[in-house]
């Protein structure tokens, strides 16, 4: 295990050269202070977690003292804000400290988000709320347990120092990790101002360091797209199939790697709702759950505009078009597995389509409806239809035919549900939950909350009764519907 001195940097982005990014140390901080740590993540930069009881720990993280063979730098990029093109972006308040090596050989950006101004703020401070950075540390951790690839946080740095957003509020240092920073907004850039060579060079940054079996290919740069669109259906197949908002899709929060990037506005869907819209500040449903598909269709669209000087238009075109093919394919087969059902047929297909219109016009809690349909057979069949108080003979014609196809694969109730509950997570974290955790935090200076979510989110599958008895609290306060007043909560952009 490595200590803060020992860290093995090896830092590749920096090699690009000046016109990438901007040299910038961080911003010194007044007294910072542990929030949360996180061991789990530690473990992935070899980071002995016992170096978060030392005070130089939130000394470097914090921004006051730079890490050894650290190279602090903030990236240039620009992107599509809401469908129009912003030439005016960057990391206006974050920075890019390097790229750690782990004994396995994977290579972790560590990122400081909210350590200062950059010549890409704009204006605005270069500071994040602490509100902001507890949200965006617990939604890596509850992507991570449920999965789904996404970036993730070692530690929140709370800093003596309040920023003035609607209110004054404390601000935080959120120390973030991913595979990679590179997002389709640094081609966006460089393709709009011109610069050919220079996506070029960061196509060939991309393929060198994160697809190396195509680096020899004469046709690099389309298996490169056709990469991205892979994983980006696979992303967003992933949020679909556990009710996730992202909230602001912009080409400037999507990886280059298919990575849930940029925590903001998202939200959990409580009750089924297809327009469920996380981000108050998108009035028109731009970035709605229902949306969210297509607009992964779109922001691709654009990376392949960028890289029109080095594949022809043609094959651009017929790697986009695999987009919906493999987003349907995995869809369909996450919803399979949501059901316990492996023949997806035609009467597979009009099973989800009755489904979706039961949903649609009930509104259950969309989480906990499948963790119960899993146990139906079990005896939670009365459990299930409290979701439909009003017409339940509607869900029993429907788990009829239900039943008939669980019978043609001969699967036992028992095993069914086993399987189900495998892929039907009991917890996720509520947005009333995150508040809950934020305001204790915010009101009584009590981090704890924040911890036990990491902890109880890490397993999301399982009933974890052990835990609960451990802490003597009823999990149900974690795994029940969301109560009545904060149904539908949205969050503002402003961090």
């Amino acid at each position: 295990m490595q200590t803060l001195e020992t860290l093995n940097f090896q830092n590749r982005f920096v090699r690009l050269g000046g016109e990438f990014y901007q040299y910038k140390p961080p911003t010194p901080v007044s007294n910072p202070f542990p929030v949360a740590k996180n061991p789990d993540v530690a473990g992935l930069l070899d980071l002995d977690p016992q170096e978060f009881e030392r005070p130089e720990f939130w000394q470097h993280f914090g921004g006051n003292r730079v890490l050894p063979g650290a190279q602090p730098l903030a990236m240039v990029y620009s992107g599509f804000q809401f469908g129009s093109y912003n030439p005016q972006l960057g990391d206006g308040r974050g920075l890019l400290l390097g790229e750690v090596q782990n004994e396995q050989g994977e290579f972790w950006d560590v990122y400081l988000k909210g350590c200062g101004q950059t010549r890409f703020c704009r204006g605005f401070d270069g500071r994040a709320t602490l509100r902001s950075s507890i949200r965006e540390y617990l939604c890596g951790e509850a992507m991570a347990g449920l999965g789904i690839p996404t970036t993730r946080s070692l530690a929140v740095v709370g800093i003596q120092e309040l920023i003035q957003r609607e209110l004054p509020e404390p601000a935080a240092v959120l120390v973030r990790i991913a595979r990679t920073h590179v997002r389709f907004g640094n081609f966006d850039y460089f393709h709009y101002t011109n610069r050919p060579e220079k996506v070029a060079e960061l196509a060939d940054h991309v393929i060198h360091h994160y697809f190396p079996e195509l680096e020899s290919a004469p046709d690099k740069y389309a298996q490169m797209f056709a990469q991205v669109v892979d994983k980006t259906a696979w992303m967003i197949a992933c949020w679909q199939a556990v009710g996730f908002g992202h909230g602001v899709m912009n080409t400037d929060n999507m990886s280059i790697l298919g990575e849930t990037f940029d925590y903001g506005p998202y939200g959990f869907m409580d009750r089924y709702n297809p327009i469920f819209v996380p981000n108050h500040s998108d009035i028109h449903g731009r970035y709605s759950y229902a949306q969210q598909p297509q607009i992964g269709h779109w922001n691709l669209a654009k990376l392949g505009e960028t890289l029109t000087h080095l594949v022809e238009p043609e094959r651009l075109q017929k790697e986009l078009e695999q987009y919906a093919a493999r987003f349907n394919h995995y869809n369909r087969t996450m919803m399979g597995r949501k059901l316990g059902l492996s023949v997806l047929d035609s009467e597979f297909d009009n099973l989800v389509s009755g489904l979706i219109q039961l949903l649609s016009r009930h509104k259950p809690d969309h989480t906990n409806f499948f963790r119960t349909l899993s146990g139906f057979r079990c005896g939670a069949l009365d459990a299930l239809r409290t979701y439909f108080p009003n017409n339940p003979d509607e869900l029993d014609g429907w788990l009829d035919r239900y039943t008939r196809l669980l019978e043609r694969e001969d699967v036992s109730p028992e095993e069914q549900k086993e399987a189900m509950d495998a892929v039907n997570p009991k917890f996720i974290l509520r947005n009333y939950l995150a508040q809950q955790a934020i305001d204790r935090a915010l009101k009584e200076n009590d981090y704890s909350e924040i911890e036990r979510l990491r902890v109880i989110l890490k397993h999301p599958f399982g009933d974890q009764p052990e835990l609960f008895r451990e802490w003597s609290i009823d999990p149900e306060h974690y795994a029940s519907d969301t109560p009545e007043p904060y149904l539908g909560m949205q969050v503002s952009c402003s961090a």
